[in-house]
């Protein structure tokens, strides 16, 4: 007959083997399983939401390069114009000043070339003769080109003066339809630092397109 105490040790023995095994086993590590797919090219889509303006595809900036006063306006929102035709007028007052003023410059002008070319075909005989100074010949040359470039400077000035009276018709660029005007007539508009503008003219209303912005995080 098995002894009290021995029957004690194998049930010790037995819960100390079951408690390894549930608490200080190392765990098992899960088995990893692979799945294969065959390799397939297709699109990927994704839908953004914007708000935006609608506004024509091509729209012209109508302005002036040359400063002054509204005269006339023959145009108003919405009226529709031809490619060239007459939108506004300026006030050509002092435009057409400054192309007489240029114009008595370039005769002045042309009256000192005439001046220094007579001057200096004399002197230029006078020197083939040994008659005066090699100093003389040259300042008399140097007067009578100087002379020759400012004829050129005074018909530069006449040629800008007349361009910018032209400029004083302001004409429609594009055909299409006036979408703002932002002058009234006697109104003031100055060219020095930057064009002003003063009609806004949309080519074809019938196609528009709407200017929005996305995030960057979208795109």
């Amino acid at each position: 007959m098995m002894r009290p105490w021995l029957i004690v040790v194998l049930l010790l023995s037995a819960a100390g083997t079951a408690a390894w095994w549930f608490w200080l086993r190392p765990p098992t590590q899960d088995s990893i399983v692979w799945e294969s797919e065959t390799l397939v090219t297709g699109d990927i889509s994704t839908t953004v939401t914007a708000t935006g303006t609608l506004e024509a595809i091509t729209t012209v900036l109508v302005g002036t390069q040359v400063s002054g006063v509204i005269k006339s306006i023959y145009v108003d929102f919405n009226s529709r114009v031809k490619a060239g035709q007459l939108l506004a007028e300026l006030d050509t007052s002092t435009l057409q000043a400054a192309v007489a003023e240029a114009r008595a410059n370039l005769e002045n002008a042309r009256n000192e070339e005439s001046f220094q070319a007579t001057s200096f075909d004399r002197l230029k005989e006078l020197y083939d003769k040994k008659t005066v100074s090699r100093d003389d010949y040259e300042a008399a040359l140097y007067s009578f080109n100087r002379a020759k470039t400012g004829v050129k400077i005074a018909q530069a000035q006449l040629d800008r003066a007349e361009i910018n009276l032209g400029h004083a018709a302001i004409y429609s660029p594009i055909a299409g339809v006036i979408l703002s005007r932002d002058v009234d007539r006697g109104q003031t508009v100055a060219a020095s630092l930057n064009t002003p503008t003063l009609f806004t003219i949309a080519n074809d209303l019938s196609k528009m397109q709407v200017e929005a912005n996305i995030d960057e995080a979208d795109i």
